[in-house]
């Protein structure tokens, strides 16, 4: 059975554009909301998003085969106060990690890090191809949170589903 070659990338395209929407509907909310505390999740929007985009730097940077520590790390509380800074130094990050999942290559490779969330000490072996599948799927879990928090303060956000942001119309 033939197997189609899939570009990973594309599937970053969609994150990217569903991101937009998300990052819309926070822009449009008095800045309290962006730093309010919520009772689930990572406690806010402000501390989710800048979570994510953190992941993505390191799932982009372990996809790459580099090694790095969080002295080194653009995302964090203490240097992202607003949401203008987050978006421009992530914005810088994606063309990079769109690059690492198209030129994936053997999605079987074996890759070992170090966790940064687990205890001191503790290493993760997962694969390339796992790595980019958590890298996608993490985005989407903490979008969902997001979209909680903001469906709290009365945006009504909804429909960033795959098929509704990049599957053509034809009727």
């Amino acid at each position: 059975m033939s197997r189609s070659m899939v570009d990973l990338g594309e599937y970053f395209d969609y994150l990217c554009k569903a991101r937009e929407q998300l990052l819309r509907w926070i822009e449009g909310q008095p800045a309290e909301v962006y730093t309010r505390s919520f009772p689930f999740g990572l406690r806010s929007i402000r501390a989710t998003l800048i979570h994510v985009a953190d992941a993505q730097r390191g799932y982009t940077l372990r996809l790459e085969g580099i090694q790095y520590s969080a002295t080194d790390n653009p995302f964090s509380l203490d240097t992202l106060p607003d949401l203008p800074s987050l978006v421009v130094v992530w914005s810088d990050l994606n063309p990079r990690t769109r690059r690492a999942l198209a030129d994936l290559g053997d999605g079987a490779r074996t890759i070992e890090y170090a966790s940064r969330v687990l205890a001191s000490g503790k290493r993760l072996r997962g694969t390339a191809g796992g790595i980019a599948a958590q890298l996608l799927f993490h985005e989407v879990h903490h979008r969902a949170q997001v979209m909680a928090m903001l469906r709290q303060v009365g945006v009504a956000a909804e429909n960033l589903d795959y098929n509704n942001l990049m599957f053509d119309r034809i009727d």
